[in-house]
């Protein structure tokens, strides 16, 4: 019973670090930055959905998009004023401008939200269901959430695939000048990149928020670890990122359930280290060809 427990946890967690790490992929896929903030910006989705159902009393279905929008827009905000400005004078400062921007907003969130943390209620976290006849308790919003991770995954793989948007972000992924003269938006696709990447983020946010307590640091450990996942799923690979995602979660659960979670983050960050040792790419990512 111990092992199943551990077993829901963590496919709840890594759906919530695959989410994140969904986020770093597709900014990175198109164009070769990341949003240092993502772990602000799944914060932020957990502190509107809070304002905005348990606060102000809106319903789910009306409270949860209206959240997801306001993330998407801070995505924007992100790719405008801490990425371009810096990728169009060809600087790394990126890296330390959107590290710079997720900490004004936990700032901000703090003076606004203030720094005690507080319960979010959910229909789905209020009475556990039981599995069989093990006697296992186990929330329903547990068991929802690595299903709507796989139905993200599954319809950003289908877009990528299937449709013009998703076409046009695998041609600024591979070729940004060519794209450019076929005209395509880069701009605006970057821009869209970086909106979906927070929004997954808040989507991962707005999920766990019921399980955790919402406050404004919330994001900056389920960043760094979501981050983790991505470059050991390998960043170019979005079903990579998904899977180590899993991996990660199940792997926290059943160390803190078997050792205790002093050990946890010692033993999954040394495990990273020693994969990535192994496998600079990560578990499914590619040596990239570059031609010279």
């Amino acid at each position: 019973m111990l092992l199943m427990s551990a077993l829901i946890s963590g496919l709840g967690l890594g759906s919530m670090y695959g989410l994140m790490a969904l986020g770093f992929h597709i900014t990175y896929a198109v164009s070769a930055t990341v949003n240092f903030a993502q772990g602000s910006s799944m914060m932020l989705g957990a502190v509107l959905t809070f304002t905005f159902v348990q606060t102000m009393g809106w319903p789910w279905l009306v409270g949860l998009p209206c959240a997801l929008a306001l993330c998407a827009l801070y995505g924007v905000l992100v790719e405008f004023l801490a990425v371009r400005p810096f990728v169009k004078r060809g600087s790394n400062a990126w890296l330390m401008a959107t590290v710079a921007l997720g900490i004004v907003l936990d700032n901000l969130v703090m003076f606004g939200f203030g720094k005690e943390p507080r319960n979010l209620t959910s229909p789905l976290a209020v009475t556990p269901i039981q599995l069989g006849d093990i006697g296992l308790g186990v929330y329903p919003l547990q068991l929802l959430i690595p299903l709507v991770g796989l139905a993200l995954a599954a319809t950003l793989h289908f877009v990528a695939r299937h449709t013009r948007w998703g076409v046009a972000l695998l041609a600024t992924q591979q070729n940004r000048d060519a794209a450019r003269l076929m005209g395509i938006p880069v701009k605006r696709v970057v821009l869209c990149a970086f909106a979906l990447s927070t929004v997954l983020a808040g989507v991962a946010g707005a999920l766990v928020a019921p399980l955790f307590n919402v406050h404004s640091d919330m994001g900056t450990l389920f960043g760094l670890k979501a981050f983790a996942v991505a470059i050991l799923g390998g960043i170019t690979s979005a079903w990579g990122v998904v899977l180590a995602g899993f991996l990660f979660g199940i792997g926290e659960a059943l160390i803190t359930s078997t050792l205790g979670s002093s050990y946890t983050q010692i033993i999954m960050f040394s495990l990273v280290i020693l994969v990535l040792a192994l496998r600079p790419n990560g578990l499914f990512g590619r040596m990239e060809v570059k031609k010279v």
